[in-house]
């Protein structure tokens, strides 16, 4: 178990090392440059040519590619992920500020997800084929079917402007002192919205992998023994079917990532998505890049939790040590 695991830690950095070459080149070869997005378009049809090769030259960007790229990583390697072109701060401490933002709403998402993924899986697994299994399953592909943004919209138009029971975006309500209650109010629209995909996913594969559990022979021998229901389905049923629901799991996390660009961009949230989105639009490359790596190491670190959570729903899986 030991080595396997240090394995798959191993295994993170060329891992880590091919994402970052990727987008590095991406980024650099992607049109226009953090000068042109910086300067004031007047001020920019005035400059001469030659002052734009003063900029890029000040900033580091009349080098070549891999040279730029080598600079940079033998920095984050250190430690020092670089300044913000754009908000002349500290890589490290935007983006730290942009996951203590994140995390809540992501944390909030992922529970709210699994708590009713599960369970409306469950339900709709003991009872297949029937109304209440087609209204969840209309549900389940609703879920898929409808793009987040366009369901974050109706959140807002429906709680925020018509109800007017939550906040439409933001992380405090401005003139008001900052409190959790006030913070968890405007985690709540945003939670659901990058919530309702995972849910319906997570319930479909709950209900298939149920299903296919409770045909087994030792749910029979399981009942033949006397044993409650309810004890059958959690303690024998659920936790056979946990593993292709762990691997789902493992891969909410980059998916979280992924709907919170659009998710944060329509909820004007100042977490990781919208962070990123203003460092595209400025041409931030310190920031991407920073983005990059961070997102990217949670990421990897979400699959090997999931991995090593695989012996725990089944302890018939043993990684070997050779």
């Amino acid at each position: 178990m030991s080595t396997y695991v240090l394995r798959r830690i191993l295994l993170v950095f060329p891992l880590l090392l091919g994402a970052t070459i990727i987008n590095y080149t991406i980024f650099a070869l992607s049109p226009g440059d953090p000068v042109s997005a910086m300067i004031d378009p007047f001020e920019l049809s005035a400059m001469t040519e030659e002052d734009l090769q003063e900029a890029r030259e000040a900033l580091g960007l009349n080098r070549p590619i891999p040279v730029r790229y080598l600079l940079w990583l033998g920095e984050a390697i250190r430690g020092n992920l670089g300044y913000s072109i754009w908000f002349n701060t500290p890589v490290f401490e935007v983006m730290l500020r942009a996951l203590g933002n994140s995390m809540p709403v992501m944390i909030f998402a992922i529970l709210v997800s699994t708590i009713a993924g599960i369970t409306l899986g469950i339900i709709s697994a003991l009872k297949p084929y029937s109304f209440l299994d087609s209204i969840l399953t209309t549900f389940a592909f609703a879920g898929v079917a409808v793009p987040g943004f366009f369901f974050a919209l109706l959140l807002i138009y429906a709680v925020a402007i018509r109800l007017d029971l939550l906040p439409t975006g933001g992380v405090t309500t401005p003139g008001l002192d900052p409190s959790f209650k006030d913070r968890f109010a405007h985690i709540i629209l945003p939670g659901f919205a990058l919530a309702y995909e995972s849910t319906g996913s997570l319930l479909r594969y709950t209900r298939s992998s149920l299903l296919e559990v409770l045909s087994l022979d030792y749910m029979t021998t399981a009942r033949a023994k006397g044993l409650v229901e309810r004890v059958v389905i959690l303690r024998h049923g659920l936790r056979n079917a946990l593993l292709p629901i762990i691997t789902i799991l493992g891969l909410r996390l980059p998916s979280m990532f992924g709907g919170a660009v659009l998710i944060e961009t329509v909820f004007n949230y100042p977490g990781v998505g919208l962070t990123l989105v203003q460092a595209v639009n400025m041409r931030d490359y310190p920031l991407m890049m920073g983005g990059v790596l961070i997102t990217a190491i949670l990421v990897l670190l979400s699959n090997l939790l999931a991995d090593l959570l695989y012996t725990v729903a089944d302890p018939r899986i043993r990684y070997e040590e050779s």
